[in-house]
């Protein structure tokens, strides 16, 4: 595999172009052209295609894509380039199974394939969600480490520390990763699961030098930093410190990519080739054990509608048919805590995403972006459902998805909020409250009738 120090040598050396026209004179032009190449068209009708052919044909339209475009360094206006034989040698020695976590909470993340029975890794947790305040996000945590189906935790980030708001590039980011750590780390204990690999690395780190610098107050090299790109198809010398930091004191990396349905990926189509190339991309750039991918549709700022469907299941089949490195795929929901809506969208994007070769990621709740609208309810929830989910056919998977869908499709523009995790949750026991205990077993029981199998 072409090293890290080549990949650098790259960023700073590569063929020079503005940003603008990396995107529309180089990226959207090449995409267009394997859209066509390979014949990858949008199938409305079926959200978990079972085509083996269509998807090794996108897995090489995506291949292609990364050969001829590369990865944008927005620090430098130069472009990290591979040849194909060089993104090939990457897959071969791209790890296949990653060990993350301590003692009896060590867990391997293999790579799955379409309609395994191996039970997905669940990487559950806040996805990003907001926690007004350190009482808050203690008590998130602690209670998602209480469920056994979890794997490895995505903590929240931190809006306020000493009752002042966290500002990026300031010393209370910093301050605010290193309390994310510590308080984090102390959740689990309390949840008896002190082995549990934190693997969002830091949520509140908006900079390099504060994820950095909260690493150095708790996180260990059996947990995991998560390292994202921009879109498209582009990364910072900010993301590559990171990377050379991680590297440097023997940590693992997940690889990040949230390609925009609705941007210079286009439509369902090109969201697919898209999201391919990224996971290639995640191997050679930023050296990862594992890829995590969540396209989002623009308009609903959620990866729950009927028309992301299609990219999500495909690109993940692709991936999980042509490639030994782990892949998860992260949801995030239109509705909020202790609604019917959330729930429906949840067991969806699970059965898409677990029937079509996935791992799991899974925490974004009204679109993580409303403070404290998370519990641990909902993580726990798309664990039961990805455990039940195991070995279904994507045929099987299909005929369900088109059940879930007309439940909620048509409020997404416009989803209820649901409740705080203080008003759905008793403070004192960290306990759900029995209006959500009932909604939950009542949702459980409808998809048992569907087929699915609980434990």
């Amino acid at each position: 595999m072409v090293n890290f120090f080549e990949v650098i040598r790259r960023a700073l050396n590569g063929r020079y172009y503005t940003e603008t026209d990396f995107a529309m004179k180089v990226v959207v032009p090449k995409l267009r052209e394997v859209l066509e190449k390979y014949d990858i068209r949008y199938d409305a009708e079926n959200p978990v295609p079972d085509d083996d052919d269509l998807a090794d044909r996108l897995f090489q339209a995506g291949l292609e894509l990364c050969a001829e475009t590369g990865c944008y360094c927005t620090s430098t206006s130069r472009v990290i380039g591979f040849t194909k034989q060089e993104i090939l040698e990457g897959l071969r020695d791209a790890p296949s199974a990653p060990v993350f976590g301590e003692g009896t909470d060590e867990k391997t993340m293999v790579a799955r394939q379409p309609e395994s029975d191996e039970p997905p890794y669940c990487f559950l947790g806040a996805g990003g969600g907001i926690a007004t305040t350190e009482d808050v996000y203690v008590r998130l945590v602690e209670g998602y480490g209480r469920n056994p189906l979890i794997n490895s935790v995505t903590c929240p980030t931190i809006t306020l520390i000493n009752g002042m708001t966290v500002q990026a590039g300031t010393p209370l980011e910093l301050l605010a990763c290193i309390r994310s750590v510590e308080l984090g780390r102390a959740a689990l204990r309390r949840a008896q699961r002190p082995g549990l690999p934190i693997m969002n690395s830091i949520a509140s780190a908006v900079t390099d030098a504060g994820k950095i610098t909260g690493s150095a107050f708790g996180l260990r090299n059996t947990d995991a930093w998560v390292v994202g790109f921009m879109a498209p198809l582009q990364v910072n010398f900010e993301r590559l410190n990171e990377v050379a930091y991680v590297r440097a004191r023997g940590g693992q990396i997940v690889g990040e990519s949230g390609p925009i349905m609705g941007g210079y990926a286009g439509g369902p189509a090109g969201t697919a080739v898209i999201s391919v190339a990224y996971h290639l991309l995640s191997v050679l750039v930023l050296r990862a054990s594992a890829h995590l991918n969540f396209p989002i549709d623009f308009r609903y700022g959620c990866n729950t509608s009927r028309q992301i469907m299609w990219p999500f299941s495909i690109s993940t089949q692709a991936i999980c048919r042509n490639s030994h490195l782990p892949l998860l795929n992260l949801t995030y929901v239109a509705a909020g805590p202790m609604t019917e809506m959330c729930l429906y969208e949840i067991a969806t994007a699970i059965v898409n995403r677990v029937a079509s070769g996935g791992n799991i990621e899974f925490g974004g709740i009204a679109k993580a972006i409303k403070l404290d609208h998370l519990t641990p309810m909902e993580p726990r929830f798309a664990s039961e459902v990805a455990h039940a989910v195991a070995g279904m056919t994507r045929a099987e998977a299909n005929e369900l998805v088109k059940k879930l869908l007309p439940k909620y499709e048509d409020r997404l523009a416009d989803p209820p909020l649901g409740k705080k995790f203080q008003e759905c949750y008793d403070w004192g026991s960290i306990e759900p409250c029995q209006e959500y205990i009932e909604l939950y077993g009542r949702i459980k029981d409808e998809l048992t009738g569907y087929g699915l199998e609980f434990n």
